[in-house]
């Protein structure tokens, strides 16, 4: 049996919990692919993981790391959708930080056309993530106005360019004017730093009283509330993350009065089938824009696997404009 490098994470804790190990490295089973890992991306469930507030599922891998690129170098026994040789950005249960990682073939797509293996491994955890919620649960429409809270971060520009790609007016909230320039280059039309203004009041006053039609938040806390004021008739506000906490006490009168839709999901738990019909749609409406250089994914900055912990810090700093990523394969 092969043995494999890896990040683990112990018993979680701070980032200085995270540490290079060695164990034997599973074969991939049923439709799984073993892939020899280049890059894999840094994302706050990671975070959260390790601090022993994400648990993952059963079923999935213990250890920390949720999307790669890298080589196929196995097959399972009933995947035939990859060779070996080929190359592939991944999303994955768990297991990313590592020399290979396993993940099921219906959940790789192949790498774009033009585009490097750093910026491959970007995009599985971010744009499955934002397709699933703006435009399979709220089903974003061209000429709606959406409101994307933390607009700086993956999700964020992943959310500003393809919400724009497909027609959509999009306005943001950030905390600097850094990060107010880098979300305008991705085409945010109008962007509140919410340091200095209050959303709520912005998008009052600059819809007349209307509202947006669609808020995608992963702040929660105070925000709930404010959001449900912010949102015009029939608007929906879709929640992917509460990094102001889940717990708060909702005025549910906007709801009924303004005929809203308040929805949420989380991308781990969900099954195969679904991860795989993602990627389907994903191949087929995303990836032909990102071959023409449209919707890429943002690097902030890539570390090497073996500073992982570093990568931690600067994600819970959340002074980072795009993705964090490691660097696996030297």
């Amino acid at each position: 049996m092969l043995r494999t490098t890896f990040m683990d994470h112990g018993s979680g804790g701070a980032p200085d919990c995270l540490y290079l190990a060695e164990r034997e490295m599973a074969a991939p089973a049923g439709r799984q692919v073993l892939i020899e890992v280049a890059y894999a991306g840094v994302n706050r469930p990671d975070v959260l993981q390790r601090s022993g507030l994400y648990p993952p599922p059963l079923s999935a891998s213990p250890y920390l790391g949720l999307e790669v690129s890298g080589t196929v170098v196995a097959l399972g026994p009933q995947a035939n959708r990859w060779k070996v040789g080929d190359q592939v950005c991944a999303l994955t249960p768990g297991g990313g930080y590592a020399q290979y990682c396993l993940a099921d073939e219906r959940h790789c797509l192949a790498v774009p056309q033009g585009m490097n293996l750093l910026s491959a491994a970007a995009v599985p955890e971010n744009y499955f993530t934002v397709w699933t919620n703006l435009f399979e649960r709220v089903r974003l429409q061209t000429g709606e106005t959406l409101l994307v809270h933390g607009g700086s971060s993956g999700i964020g520009l992943t959310a500003i360019q393809l919400a724009r790609a497909f027609g959509a007016r999009v306005w943001t909230t950030v905390g600097n004017a850094e990060k107010a320039r880098a979300c305008e280059q991705a085409g945010a039309e109008r962007v509140i730093l919410y340091r200095e203004a209050d959303f709520q009041t912005v998008v009052h006053g600059a819809t007349e009283g209307r509202g947006v039609d669609v808020i995608l938040d992963m702040v929660g806390g105070a925000y709930v509330n404010k959001n449900l004021h912010s949102l015009a008739l029939d608007g929906r506000l879709v929640q992917i993350a509460y990094l102001e906490g889940s717990k708060v006490e909702i005025d549910a009168m906007p709801i009924m009065t303004k005929r809203l839709w308040f929805t949420g999901s989380t991308l781990r738990p969900r099954s195969d089938e679904d991860k795989g019909e993602i990627a389907r749609q994903l191949q087929e409406r995303v990836v032909p824009l990102m071959e023409k250089g449209q919707c890429l994914p943002v690097i902030h900055t890539v570390f090497p696997l073996e500073q992982a912990a570093q990568a931690h810090v600067l994600m819970g700093s959340s002074q980072h404009i795009g993705k964090i990523m490691l660097k696996v394969k030297p």
